[in-house]
């Protein structure tokens, strides 16, 4: 919970206690008691201007809150939009704030601002305003100077304006204001690039038209199940993760939030992972955003054509397509609950990992059943990428979870090189294109013999993490959803079985629990509950996956967001909110909303 700011200078927040805005260049996110914590400028991927969520003290925030006594605070979205609503409620008097950056489409580029809208709701309400930028994640105290209708922070190669419709008073890197209004009186705050120069009325209707924008975009979803308003949410975080420039998605809005409280596994997930592409691709377009799926397709395509012979495919890239950077420590930042070190750049980016090729061509296939046919270019770096699968399957890698540790066979890189050449064959054999699709066949099928023959557990049968191992690993999850192996195959349901009874803790999933390389463990993954979710749907098991789906569901925060892992107490731990957890749901809730649906229409009598 977020502490007394009255009683604590410098509250600590916990990574559930927010919600996130953004344009499709950025987002921001805000914590229940008002406070903007955490946001980097003016892309997603740039340095922080704040980040006192991984340290309070010298992080920099931009608070805005009443003055009220025992007050009680709320947080919501405004019904189908990234538009945010923070209330108090007290005895003596009740206030609100709006906050939202102007969807792309309304602005854009040099007009890139953040909005917030105070407003007393009931009796007269004296506020407090607070911002304190830190630039260059809080390597530089930006200088502070007045300005008309505010004041401007001025750091060496960055330059942000605040204004206000109250007077706002200039000190020493920060900017303050306080002020009192009467019920139903407004006051704006503006923080962005440059001078707006916008009276209230037209940041009013900047607001209008912005929440006009979100539920314009919300309204075209197809889902019509049962979690309507869960997945409403899980796909319009999805679009604030997403890159309008660009096409591409992050995996999640921040970095260094930890995967253990106090713990070193602390990454950096503002990139784009290629193996998101399949599972991005089939949510945008099972909800009918087939517009975000082909622009990530178009983008995945890029950095395919990008890539020449003998180079290697990165697992993941810069929003922009350019490769990440390196990865580097911030000594300087606390940490989020003293999580140390704070990463920023990522060095997975030069692992081998082989699995990235089957979701590669997973999305490929989904894109042309569903959306537009490859083309010729495309197909080719499709063999490209076949003939390198066809040669290296066999060799070992640091797998989807990304082992900092000698690299092993493990069975997920294995059947994802099967899917490789599967979708491969299929997409040839539907598009009648060119290719030795016997001999891809044939070397598809010599992978599935090698999983069926070699990735056994000895004694019991089922299927295990690696080569010559014992462990489960939750990864095995995707067997039956990329149609490896039937859902119902008793092989299968014993790995199932035994995925309940070696990593699941009452439907929260861990990845795994044998030695990764890393001092410490970490929490179970919120997108493998989904994932077994929808396993659990497909082996007709619907009982237990309804179970197991509610419970999950209740693991998100207070307004719908998931972040990557949970603690045991399921509290919400690491990135935040993390992209493929809401892509995880969004598939589950679809599954399993039909499998429901034609359980009904068997058992019902006229």
């Amino acid at each position: 919970m977020v502490e007394s700011s009255g009683s604590n200078p410098h509250p600590r927040r916990t990574i559930a206690d927010h919600g996130i805005i953004g344009n499709l260049e950025t987002t921001a996110l805000i914590a229940r008691d008002g406070a903007i914590d955490f946001l980097c400028w003016p892309r997603m991927d740039s340095p922080t201007i704040f980040a006192a969520l991984l340290d309070p003290a010298e992080g920099g925030a931009f608070e805005v809150a009443p003055v009220l006594a025992d007050a009680r605070s709320v947080q919501l979205y405004l019904p189908d939009t990234n538009v945010l609503l923070t209330r108090w409620l007290a005895t003596e008097g009740s206030a609100e704030v709006i906050d939202f950056m102007p969807f792309s489409e309304v602005r854009r580029g040099a007009d890139r601002c953040l909005i917030r809208r105070v407003r007393a709701t009931r009796g007269r309400v004296a506020f407090r305003m607070r911002c304190v930028p830190r630039f260059d994640y809080a390597r530089e105290v930006p200088v502070c100077e007045p300005a008309a209708g505010g004041v401007t922070f001025t750091g060496r190669e960055l330059s942000v304006r605040l204004e206000a419709t109250v007077a706002i008073e200039a000190g020493k890197g920060e900017a303050s204001a306080f002020f009192a209004l009467e019920k139903g009186e407004e006051a704006w705050f503006v923080l962005g690039n440059a001078e707006s120069g916008c009276s209230e009325e037209e940041l009013a209707s900047t607001m209008e038209v912005t929440v006009a924008a979100w539920q314009r975009w919300a309204s075209m979803s197809t889902y019509r199940g049962r979690w309507r308003e869960q997945v409403a949410r899980s796909a319009l975080t999805l679009k604030l993760l997403t890159s309008a420039e660009h096409g591409s998605i992050a995996a999640a809005a921040t970095f260094g939030l930890p995967e253990s409280p106090g713990g070193v596994r602390n990454w950096d997930y503002r990139a784009t992972w290629i193996r998101d592409a399949s599972f991005t691709v089939y949510a945008f377009m099972r909800l009918g955003y087939r517009e975000e799926a082909e622009a990530f397709r178009h983008w995945v395509s890029g950095r395919i054509e990008a890539t020449g012979e003998g180079e290697p495919f990165r697992v993941m890239y810069a929003l922009d397509g350019s490769d990440i950077a390196e990865e580097v420590e911030l000594p300087h930042l606390a940490g989020y609950g003293g999580a140390r070190p704070v990463r920023i750049g990522n060095a997975a980016r030069d692992q081998r990992q082989l699995d990235i090729f089957g979701e590669l061509l997973d999305a490929a296939y989904l894109s042309n059943k569903y959306g537009t046919a490859t083309s010729h270019d495309g197909w080719t770096n499709i063999r490209r990428i076949v003939a390198h699968v066809a040669t290296h399957w066999r060799e070992p890698d640091a797998g989807i979870w990304e082992m900092r540790a000698e690299s092993r066979e493990f069975l997920h890189s294995r059947l994802m090189c099967w899917v490789a050449l599967d979708r491969a064959v299929r997409l040839a054999r539907k598009r009648s294109l060119p290719a030795p699709v016997v001999e891809w066949a044939s070397e598809r099928d010599r992978i599935a013999e090698d999983i069926w023959a070699n990735f056994r557990h000895p004694e019991r049968g089922y299927f295990v993490q690696a080569r010559g191992g014992r462990e489960v690993d939750a990864a095995l999850l995707m067997m039956p959803l990329m149609r490896f192996v039937s859902a119902t195959d008793p092989v299968w349901l014993t790995t199932l079985d035994a995925i309940r009874d070696d990593l699941s803790d009452d439907g929260m999933i861990k990845r795994y629990r044998m030695p990764d390389g890393l001092p410490g463990e970490e929490g179970a993954f919120s997108t493998c509950s989904f994932w077994y979710v929808e396993c659990l749907a497909r082996a007709g098991q619907l009982a237990e996956a309804q179970l197991v789906m509610e419970k999950s569901l209740s693991h998100a925060n207070h307004v719908g967001l998931f972040s990557e892992e949970l603690s045991p107490m399921g509290e919400q731990l690491g990135n935040f909110p993390q992209a493929l957890t809401h892509l995880a749901f969004i598939s589950a809730a679809y599954f399993l909303d039909r499998q429901l649906d034609r359980s009904k229409e068997q058992t019902w009598q006229p």
